[in-house]
């Protein structure tokens, strides 16, 4: 068998339904939902798979539910294969599924972070004041030029937050400013650039007191050593320690997401394959848009899982 990563989604994954394969079908799957419902006080299985979808968006449900079904697919998937990841990584919130896979963070003790995580960026800018838009076939230099050109008074800042693959970038910041870069990125560098549903500028420094509050809240929580490697976000040549996860989680909330540098971290250990566990497969197009040699494969109901497991069998 190849050696093989596993990487966990962010926000923007969700969907109403997801995860009912894992729930329904696999004691795993079913107990880690109950595990989340125990420790957040309401039933995670129904908010999952019944939504409703406006629920379902709210920042501090996203990050405890994605969290929940990438993780809960992940336990089947080791359950199903007997997969051993030599390396495990995430998109954003993800990075918390990985770090509970890699037996670093309990994932009690997770889903209230995140939940906390979600809720103080919300917080830190009121509704309708920040905005994330995402850009494709444009240059970076042509977005990096945008963000640093000077703004017309009020407008507020606009930052390139997340490095997805070649040609594929996130921005974030104050709404007018984001939606004048979309203007000019449109005008000057053709391609795609829409703006998200989400209201948070995630990853931008206008979350920089966000992530200082975060800090307060880390140091109450157990983290121990990962069994797994684990490549953070922030700064994927590092690993995730006892002794750095907490100041690497802060800094994951104001500084870039750099997720083809992650992948490029893994291909460079030996990684011949890269499963997602959890909703969509939005990581396993960007992996493929990064490096082409690397196999993908996804587990988030039971054709997928059964279809990953042939290929892990099989290599």
């Amino acid at each position: 068998m190849d050696n093989v990563g596993v990487v966990f989604p962010g926000q923007g994954s969700q969907y109403v339904g997801m995860g009912r394969d894992i729930f329904l079908l696999f004691r795993e799957g079913r107990e880690t939902f109950e595990e989340a419902s125990d420790a957040l006080g309401f039933d995670m299985g129904v908010l999952c798979l019944e939504g409703p979808r406006e629920k379902l968006d709210l920042t501090v449900h996203t990050q405890t539910t994605i969290l929940t079904v990438g993780l809960a697919a992940y336990r089947v998937l080791r359950s199903r294969t007997g997969i051993a990841p030599a390396v495990l990584a995430g998109h954003s919130l993800g990075e918390y599924g990985a770090l509970c896979a890699a037996g670093a963070i309990d994932f009690s003790d997770a889903l209230r972070l995140v939940q906390i995580r979600g809720t103080l960026q919300q917080e830190a800018v009121p509704p309708g004041t920040g905005a994330m838009a995402a850009l494709m076939g444009v240059e970076r230099e042509t977005i990096e030029k945008i963000c640093r050109d000077p703004s017309p008074e009020g407008e507020g800042i606009v930052e390139l937050t997340s490095f997805n693959a070649p040609g594929q970038y996130v921005v974030s910041g104050h709404a007018g400013a984001v939606d004048r870069l979309i203007r000019e990125a449109k005008s000057k560098g053709g391609g795609m650039a829409v703006r998200l549903p989400i209201s948070v500028p995630c990853h931008s420094s206008l979350l920089r007191e966000a992530a200082e509050r975060f800090r307060e809240v880390l140091s109450g929580v157990r983290i121990g050593d990962c069994s797994i490697p684990v490549i953070p976000n922030s700064d994927p040549q590092a690993l995730h320690g006892r002794d750095s996860a907490r100041d690497l989680l802060v800094r994951q909330i104001h500084t870039p997401v750099r997720w083809q540098e992650t992948v490029e971290r893994m291909a460079a250990m030996g990684i011949g394959t890269v499963v997602e566990t959890g909703p969509k497969k939005v990581l396993s197009g960007l992996i493929r848009r990064i490096d082409r040699n690397l196999r993908v494969a996804n587990v988030e109901d039971q054709a997928s899982l059964e279809k990953t497991a042939a290929l892990l069998e099989g290599s």
